[in-house]
């Protein structure tokens, strides 16, 4: 990922965005965060892939990342630029809701918002629980009790935008 790739895709968007107004505390200058999802280049692109098609409309993950790591939590009209797994901006995302629950509380509506395999609740229960494990990158373990943030978000600009510095 390169800043010019992340700075030329914002520009577009503002550009396609000009009737809407920008969410509190975005800056026309500064492109707000980028996100892949996933842990690996491959699972990036597969999850991407969801999110253009728009099978993809939500995301989870541990309360814990969030506190351990001193991000803010999502908020709703929150933007976000989304790569792909070489890093290159792709989409423009807006939260449209954010709820913390916890593991075994994650309703089916948000599993099936999530994307993922056959959109069940048992599917994603299976399939986070392992990926928690798997990329804990702090340590903390697993519970079924442990608090998640379950966000839902809409893509505002698809990938097609022409970036000119690709």
């Amino acid at each position: 990922m390169t800043q010019l790739e992340i700075e030329a895709f914002w520009r577009q968007a503002q550009s396609c965005l000009r009737d809407r107004p920008l969410p509190v505390g975005v800056s026309e200058s500064e492109p707000p965060a980028t996100q892949s999802f996933g842990a690996t280049p491959e699972q990036a692109d597969e999850l991407l892939d969801l999110i253009l098609t728009g099978v993809k409309t939500g995301t989870a993950c541990p309360l814990r990342d969030y506190e351990l790591e001193g991000d803010p939590l999502p908020q709703v009209g929150d933007l976000c630029i989304v790569l792909d797994g070489a890093g290159s901006p792709r989409a423009l995302i807006r939260t449209t809701d954010v709820r913390v629950v916890r593991f075994d509380q994650v309703t089916e509506e948000h599993a099936r918002a999530e994307g993922e395999g056959d959109r069940t609740l048992a599917h994603w229960r299976a399939v986070h629980e392992w990926f928690f494990k798997e990329y804990d990158k702090h340590l903390r373990g697993f519970s079924p009790y442990m608090p998640v943030v379950c966000e839902l978000f809409e893509v505002v600009i698809p990938a097609e935008l022409p970036v000119a510095a690709r």
